[in-house]
């Protein structure tokens, strides 16, 4: 049977294409190389428990248009999103706030707050920052720098801070209020039932395959279709021609454990340089279960190399200008459609990538979603 288009990836932008496709009586193929649909937003059922099997998934947008489209597919709860950092056993809310500034320097005012920050910052008289630690400093001083920055970040990047350019941190988020919802978007949430709900929806009768690597079957695969939508990496679909982009990424430790409750919260953040782990997240809080036992994910940050599962793309002058070599031949070819995070090498949120997807829709149909 030939198709109209063949979905390379099975993850948000692939499954929104293919949805919309349909509907529009197109004929559509997809296939992944992974097990399962759904990307990195993917739910494992563990005890009861939607296992979020790629690090923590929370689904926020201002864009009313995406909002409304994802609750199609889900009834989305009320979770509000709020980490906590552990640094040596002390608790500090997250982002940055009058409940952090508090129980670090006992202040309860934003004026008091205000002025502690000022001041640090002023002591440290740095005016040029030559790397990621002095920049950190002379935006938010020694303290808030020394516990919940340094070691962290030195995690994620596998490097010093000292080591780190200073344009890696623009800005750091200082809320002067006692919230701690991390996301300023009016819209946010878990879809009940986990993720896997909005893709089993997404794509109902269409014809999927799991298991298969595009590049191991190309050939055959590009006679199936008279298009393709592909989001995968970019640089590999070229075949590497002008080398390829770099990566972070993440390994993920799954436990289950024989308690109702390990650690009061979704996201705890372990600031601490020695304890190699970024975070620990438990599941069960994203849905409000009351399981009687619970599912934890330690989450390390990797060195990334080929092969590897890429999940954060390096955005360095060079990535830069390799990216805009491929983005240039992504557009001379005429059948393929790129997109998603590593098509478009970019850090995308979920939202983002729904956004992206409708946009492409528009353009290829030339008409407007409806729901």
């Amino acid at each position: 049977m030939k198709y109209d288009y063949l979905i390379v990836g099975a993850g948000p932008f692939g499954a929104v294409f293919a949805y919309e496709a349909t509907k529009r009586g197109k004929r559509v193929f997809v296939i992944d190389k992974r097990s399962h649909t759904g990307g990195n937003m993917y739910c494992e059922k563990v005890e009861g428990i939607n296992v979020h099997k790629y690090g923590a998934h929370i689904f926020h947008t201002s864009n009313k248009e995406v909002w409304d489209y994802v609750n199609q597919f889900c009834t989305f709860n009320n979770y509000i999103n709020s980490p906590i950092a552990n640094y040596k056993g002390e608790i500090y809310n997250l982002p940055f706030n009058m409940n952090t500034f508090n129980k670090l320097w006992r202040v309860v005012t934003p004026q008091e707050a205000k002025e502690k920050i000022e001041n640090q910052v002023k002591e440290s008289n740095i005016t040029e920052p030559k790397n990621l630690e002095e920049q950190a400093i002379s935006l938010v001083g020694k303290d808030i720098y020394e516990k919940l920055i340094k070691g962290y970040t030195e995690k994620q990047w596998g490097r010093r801070c000292t080591e780190l350019p200073a344009f890696i941190i623009k800005r750091l988020p200082v809320r002067y209020t006692y919230d701690n919802n991390y996301f300023n978007d009016k819209y946010q949430g878990i879809p009940e039932g986990g993720y896997n709900v909005i893709f089993d929806k997404l794509l109902e009768g269409i014809d999927v395959e799991l298991n298969v690597d595009f590049f191991d079957k190309k050939g055959e695969l590009l006679q199936k279709a008279d298009k393709i939508v592909f989001t995968g990496m970019i640089d590999q679909y070229f075949d590497y021609q002008y080398g390829v982009l770099e990566y972070r990424s993440l390994r993920f430790e799954h436990e289950t454990l024989d308690e109702e409750n390990h650690q009061g919260n979704a996201v705890v953040n372990y600031n601490e340089r020695e304890v190699p782990y970024t975070r620990i997240i438990e599941h069960k809080h994203f849905e409000f279960g009351k399981q009687p036992k619970t599912v934890i994910t330690r989450e390390y940050p990797a060195e990334w190399k080929q092969g590897d599962e890429p999940y954060y793309p390096v955005n360095n002058e060079k990535n830069a200008e390799i990216f805009r070599k491929y983005k240039e031949l992504a557009e001379k070819e005429e059948n393929v459609i790129f997109g998603g995070r590593l098509a478009d090498y970019k850090y995308y949120d979920m939202h983002h990538v729904f956004e992206r997807a409708l946009e492409i829709v528009r353009e290829e149909f030339h008409d407007d979603i409806k729901n």
